[in-house]
């Protein structure tokens, strides 16, 4: 049987959640015009991979000032959704 384009879809964004070394997630948000523009100059860069250095670079300065034995580590490191 023949699966209709939502089906397709569906399925689709199933195989994300494992695609890649850790699996993906769908990030879905408004932002600030001048963010919007800001991001389109950035030629020859898709807008998933600055997105992905912007977030990993600001997240390695977070962890880098945690001590990994502390509990701001674990609270930091609990989310999970």
């Amino acid at each position: 049987m023949t699966q209709t384009g939502a089906e397709r879809q569906a399925t689709y964004r199933q195989r994300r959640a494992t695609a890649g070394d850790n699996g993906e997630r769908r990030i879905s948000t408004w932002v600030a015009t001048g963010a919007a523009l800001a991001l389109e100059r950035h030629h020859g860069v898709s807008q998933r991979e600055m997105l992905e250095q912007l977030i990993t670079a600001a997240d390695g300065r977070i962890t880098k000032r945690l001590d990994p034995t502390s509990p701001e580590w674990t609270a930091y490191f609990s989310v999970t959704e």
